[in-house]
């Protein structure tokens, strides 16, 4: 078949069942194991090709939208990139993308594909980026382990907390160089921040507020009717293991839509809060939380989706908490603006000498009385000296650690932390009540309800690979 043939259903479904007989599959089983459960030995780790300083990195871009074209403009920008692959459902976009890519000298004649898993097959690419919708994120990530390849994923990382754990044990077992979108941690600002909670400056530091909100009105995204899809895109690749919904082109246009559907998104804390909750736990090296407390609904908004508008999270440490405020129907952000409707976000870490919040591009203290006599117009005039150094590029730093075998900073084991978080943030508002966790295994202890619903089913013939757990 031509590779930029559309998929149909025929041959979609055919090309699954490959895929279950080579042992890709997996099933829906519970932690406990038991009839549900496989028992299949873990695929042998893929020897890859050792990839020398001077040499080209051979990339793979699977789903070439929004956050997907970004990372293809910034990989044309490093000088040992050579794209071999695009695939993308929708025909536009994919060749589109394929155009862009061979205007810039040099930077490869990439074929085109609709279905990834022909991507994942050729044994020429060593590395693939994943910018799919998010519903996809922790199967196909599994999958490039399983294929030899390295990876970068666009956040959410994954949208249940058995997939954090299963997309983590995959990467550790392969011995994948991943790197994880949230591309605000390579900012100077955050590592400043980071710099200044480690020095001490603010005390102790009990407590950590963060949030993303908007006001989209009661309208929300709109109604668009369900229709069908337009030539040259493959709804059903599209929608792959989520709940199946007839096409939408609200729902198709991108990542800011996705967030308003959660089959496909998980909504706007696994959308945003990756980005925001990555600087406390990067600064004050939190790890997993032991407590996830949760509430939330849709209360106002009316549209086409069916994602929550409100949702307050609590995460638990020893010793510290750090909560999470998501609103798509009231823009108050404090000392962050108020006043004219906006998309706000940020973070408070509130410490007994002082308080400091930030954003992206900005951070300011505010000194407790006279615990701190060095701040003058939210500014330390006695910073402590910079120790994180300036980052090469997110996507630089992850074409490093292929080529050195060693992991950049947002790598999946230290973001299973940020995405522990999310995940079960969501579990704990749909059940109502707290989850507990283990923090060294992530795994849900004392609730056996919450374990079994912490397993998402995927739609058939796709499979949740649960011999990861």
């Amino acid at each position: 078949m031509n590779p930029s043939e559309a998929t149909n259903r025929r041959d979609f479904l055919k090309g699954t069942a490959v895929l279950a007989a080579a042992g890709l599959g997996g099933c829906a089983a519970t932690d406990k194991g038991g009839a549900g459960a496989q028992a299949h030995a873990l695929p042998k780790p893929k020897l890859r090709r050792k990839i020398g300083p001077n040499d080209k990195i051979r990339v793979g871009s699977i789903g070439v939208n929004g956050q997907g074209n970004y990372s293809v403009t910034q990989l044309l920008k490093q000088p040992d990139v050579e794209f071999v692959a695009v695939c993308d459902v929708c025909d536009k976009r994919r060749d589109g993308t394929i155009a862009r890519i061979k205007k810039a000298a040099g930077k490869g004649d990439p074929k085109p594909y609709t279905d990834f898993r022909k991507v994942l097959d050729r044994t020429d690419i060593d590395a693939v980026v994943i910018a799919t919708p998010p519903h996809w994120h922790c199967l196909m990530g599994i999958m490039a382990c399983e294929a030899g390849k390295d990876f970068y994923l666009e956040k959410p990382m994954t949208l249940h907390p058995a997939e954090t754990r299963a997309l983590l044990n995959a990467v550790r077992h392969h011995k994948a160089i991943t790197q994880i979108g949230t591309q605000i941690h390579a900012v100077d600002n955050y590592r400043r921040v980071v710099e200044y909670v480690r020095s001490g400056k603010l005390g102790k530091i009990s407590t950590v507020r963060t949030f993303n909100i908007q006001n989209q009105g009661p309208n929300g995204i709109g109604n668009a009717p369900n229709g069908n899809p337009p030539t040259g895109v493959v709804w059903e690749m599209w929608v792959g293991p989520a709940k199946f919904q007839k096409f939408n082109p609200t729902l198709f246009t991108g990542s800011f839509h996705h967030c308003s559907w959660m089959a496909y998104s998980g909504g706007w804390t696994p959308g945003m809060a990756p980005h925001i909750i990555d600087l406390p736990i990067w600064a004050l090296e939190l790890g997993c939380p032991t407590r996830v407390s949760a509430t939330g609904g849709r209360y106002v908004i009316q549209d086409a989706g069916d994602a929550y508008d409100n949702h307050e999270v609590l995460w638990s440490y020893p010793g510290f908490t750090m909560t999470w405020m998501s609103s798509v129907v009231n823009s108050y952000g404090w000392d962050f603006g108020h006043g004219k409707r906006s998309r706000r976000l940020g973070i408070y870490f509130h410490g007994v000498n002082g308080t400091m919040f930030s954003n992206y591009g900005m951070h300011k203290i505010e000194a407790e009385g006279d615990f701190l006599k060095t701040i003058k117009d939210g500014k330390d005039t006695d910073p402590p000296p910079q120790s994180v150094p300036k980052s090469k590029g997110h996507h630089r730093e992850w074409l490093d650690g292929i080529k050195t075998r060693t992991q950049p900073l947002c790598h999946v084991g230290y973001h299973a932390n940020v995405d522990i978080c999310c995940t079960t943030s969501l579990l704990a508002m749909k059940l109502g009540r707290t989850i507990h966790l283990d923090p060294k295994t992530l795994k849900i202890v004392g609730d056996d309800e919450a374990a079994k619903a912490a397993i998402p089913i995927y739609r058939d013939p796709w499979k949740f690979p649960a011999r990861y757990l």
